[in-house]
């Protein structure tokens, strides 16, 4: 594939990725979610703010604009190392949406829609992490974070990507864990809300 052709596909899927579901959300309901609760446009907050039912919606959205992303990739025959490179566009345009200002949310829900495409199993591993994680500590950020580091060493295992592979996806993750510096620095402090 051309390099302009691969650019497309890149550039597609960071601005899939950019699509702030959580804001256009709130705002057709008249909240500017950015303002209220941890100020985050991404599902924990949307729940907190204006319901769980809109929560999961904005789940669900922010989770398609990463298999989407992918999922373009994989029609036009791209390798794998093209697909985890789409993922990962489509989460940092998530985390850096030029609609907002280049602000955005934490990638966690872009980054399971992408993955869940890439690697089935080890996105079911990392989730089964999350779970764990968040039962015991009703923490969502903390969940997240940990599924996060998780998940380059579950994929290394079950997929045993190529060393450019696991290097994207180890960058993904810690872009992720990146955005949640400030829920970090509130659960050190004792600070961070519980999800319930």
């Amino acid at each position: 594939m051309k390099p302009l052709a691969l650019f497309i596909v890149f550039f597609l899927s960071f601005l899939f990725g950019s699509i702030p579901f959580g804001y256009v959300i709130g705002k057709l309901k008249g909240v500017d979610v950015r303002k209220y609760g941890s100020g985050n446009i991404g599902a924990t907050n949307v729940s907190r703010v204006l319901g769980k039912k809109y929560g999961a919606v904005v789940l669900f959205l922010d989770a398609l604009k990463g298999a989407a992303a992918v999922l373009i990739a994989k029609s036009l025959n791209l390798p794998v190392e093209c697909q985890v490179l789409a993922g990962i566009s489509a989460i940092a345009g998530h985390c850096f949406s030029p609609w907002l200002g280049f602000k955005g949310g934490k990638g966690v829900a872009t980054a399971l829609g992408a993955f869940l495409v890439i690697s089935p199993k080890t996105t079911l591993a990392a989730f089964l992490i999350f779970l764990a994680v968040f039962l015991t500590t009703r923490y969502v950020s903390l969940s997240s974070i940990t599924a996060a580091l998780s998940y380059p060493l579950l994929y290394r295992l079950f997929e045993k990507p190529s060393p450019f592979s696991f290097i994207v996806v180890s960058l993904g993750a810690l872009l992720i864990v990146a955005k949640h510096y400030s829920n970090v620095k509130r659960l050190l402090k004792g600070e961070e809300k519980k999800f319930f």
